[in-house]
């Protein structure tokens, strides 16, 4: 739809998922009972000056929303931000964020000409633990945390409301207005941390998020600043 020139800002809603994916291309599959939404966005319109690499760190907002969305429909679930873009209740994976974009044209306005959104939320169903890479957390569903029946159109309601107002933040104060409520959930923050690179396994502390949203590793050699890796906890 992106490329046929809409920009949104709009939700798209998938009943039902087969052909979805995650991170690096991985399979993401969901049933009906489950929520699959993207929401197409155009940045410019709300952060004129946002550059790629700043518009790339809403996916910390999309996190903080669906926290919050937890949060009000699962009170208690002790929910965590796992690095980069996972969301975790009782130390269980409960939803994934996947950001897409698209440059502008050369001399047009805007660094970014359409942002999509993806997030995926286990509500009835969760990946069996015999499926899960080596050192991935478990996963758990909504539906298993609430004390009433959750439904994908209200999981969704409380979303969408939720990142209106993360983006708000974002486009008044940047990656800086995300930053500290981020760190305020994060998983593991001052644990032991695996990041995986396509050439090495970084382990160290994690101390903390750098101003561009890298995480910020404490090893034997010094700090690390890591901008892109598989995060597991060894």
């Amino acid at each position: 739809m992106a490329a046929a020139g809409e920009r949104g800002p709009f939700w798209i809603w998938a009943k039902r998922q087969s052909a979805g994916r995650g991170r690096r291309g991985r399979a993401w599959r969901a049933g009906g009972e489950d929520l699959t939404a993207t929401l197409l966005l155009p940045p410019h319109q709300r952060r004129p000056d946002a550059t790629p690499s700043e518009v790339a760190t809403l996916s910390f907002a999309a996190c903080l929303a669906v926290a919050d969305m937890v949060d009000a429909l699962a009170p208690g679930a002790e929910v965590a931000l796992k690095w980069p873009n996972d969301v975790l209740a009782q130390s269980r994976k409960i939803a994934g964020v996947l950001l897409e974009s698209e440059s502008q044209s050369p001399g047009a306005a805007g660094g970014v000409a359409w942002l999509a959104i993806g997030i995926g939320v286990n509500i009835a169903s969760a990946p069996e633990t015999d499926q899960l890479e080596e050192g991935a957390v478990p996963s758990i569903g909504l539906g298993a945390l609430a004390s009433k029946p959750v439904t994908p159109t209200t999981a969704l309601a409380h979303l969408a409301a939720a990142l209106e107002r993360w983006i708000a933040v974002w486009a008044a104060q940047g990656f800086a207005g995300l930053r500290e409520p981020w760190m305020a959930r994060a998983a593991r923050r001052d644990g032991a941390v695996a990041a995986r690179l396509p050439r090495e396994t970084v382990v160290g502390r994690f101390v903390d998020l750098d101003p561009d949203g890298a995480l910020v590793l404490e090893t034997p050699d010094g700090r690390r600043h890591i901008s892109a890796a598989d995060v597991f906890f060894p």
